[in-house]
């Protein structure tokens, strides 16, 4: 299977560039996974095509502010490091810029000196593990000297950062958000959970991985990045009990269904514990812990199309985003939604 056969053609004018002022009022395509048959409708309305003892599975990590600006020891160039796992021990493998200053030993200071930071390996990927020093705690001192690390697609910036937050968000963590559940408001979770939904919560750190693109034309040539995933026994109980008793497991958003997938057996049980996971979704895969999605438009050619298009069929999910296209849908992290079921 091809990366071309993953593409669809978007205008640039319909990448979103700020969120809505009213998280529940983005639009929301209803996709029968079936049929292909799409309706139109806003998010809100996703209330109507839930039933009593369905489970909503979703993703409560937190965006932590991972971008950090500094500068080079001795020579005070500008730095640019970017956070993406937590390692223990005070270190974290990060992205750097501009990589060809900052070699092994290379010592980095931010916030005049509040944060300090030393170069300890190089990866063949090229990101680097960073030992850091402070004094106080970490996430304090990410909140003071940090800015939210936004997908490079978007340009304007973000005036409130708990825009690109879940409302339910707990577990900080993740260098981007979980898009497909910023869509939810607190108002809109209690009518659900008075219809009798019940929701299971998850957490995938998600990385900038998941931006990364595509480069091989095979796409079983594409190596997928690995994310750290935690799943309680009281989440995993309700979910199991939601499949057990007939009703339907839908997972909000590609990372709780990855987290899902990772830890259900070929049994249907879903299993607690925590790990890595670097599961790669493509068309021909089964299946087995999530029956609907409800998730954003995502880039032409990215593992995520490939994702939707296994669950949907690709050639139902080329399809309705021509349609999205064609109805000015606004896509990617800031856009709107689709409910794949």
């Amino acid at each position: 299977m091809k990366k071309s056969d993953f593409y669809y053609d978007l205008p640039e004018e319909l990448i979103a560039q700020t969120p809505l002022e009213k998280r529940d009022t983005s639009r929301l395509m209803v996709l029968d996974k079936k049929t292909g048959q799409v309706q139109h409708k806003h998010f809100y309305d996703i209330i109507d095509y839930l039933q009593e003892g369905d489970c909503l599975v979703i993703n409560d990590t937190k965006v932590i502010p991972a971008r950090l600006y500094g500068q080079k020891t001795g020579t005070g160039g500008a730095v640019e490091v970017l956070l993406l796992k937590d390692l223990g021990d005070s270190r974290w493998e990060c992205i750097v810029y501009p990589g060809r200053r900052l070699k092994e030993g290379a010592n980095i200071t931010f916030g005049d000196g509040r944060l300090t930071a030393t170069i300890d390996k190089v990866l063949e990927t090229g990101n680097r593990i960073i030992s850091f020093r402070y004094e106080g705690i970490f996430l304090e001192i990410l909140e003071e000297l940090g800015e939210m690390p936004l997908p490079h697609y978007i340009k304007e910036h973000l005036s409130d950062p708990d825009r690109y937050q879940t409302v339910y968000c707990r577990e900080p963590g993740s260098a981007a958000a979980p898009t497909a559940g910023l869509h939810f408001t607190p108002e809109l979770m209690e009518r659900i959970r008075e219809k009798g939904v019940v929701f299971a919560p998850v957490t995938l750190h998600v990385g900038l991985g998941t931006f990364r693109p595509v480069k091989e034309e095979e796409i079983t040539d594409h190596v997928m990045h690995s994310e750290q995933y935690f799943i309680t026994p009281q989440s995993a109980e309700i979910i199991n009990q939601a499949r057990q008793s007939g009703h339907r497991v839908i997972a909000v958003g590609t990372t709780s269904c990855r987290t899902l997938e990772t830890v259900t057996d070929e049994n249907h049980v879903t299993h607690p514990g925590e790990g890595n996971t670097d599961i790669f979704i493509y068309p021909g895969y089964t299946f087995k812990g999530l029956d609907a999605l409800i998730t954003n438009f995502h880039l032409p050619e990215s593992t995520l199309v490939m994702l939707v298009s296994a669950l949907a069929g690709r050639e139902n999910i080329l399809n309705a985003y021509r349609q999205a296209v064609e109805e000015k849908y606004r896509f990617f992290s800031f856009g709107d939604a689709m409910f794949i079921c």
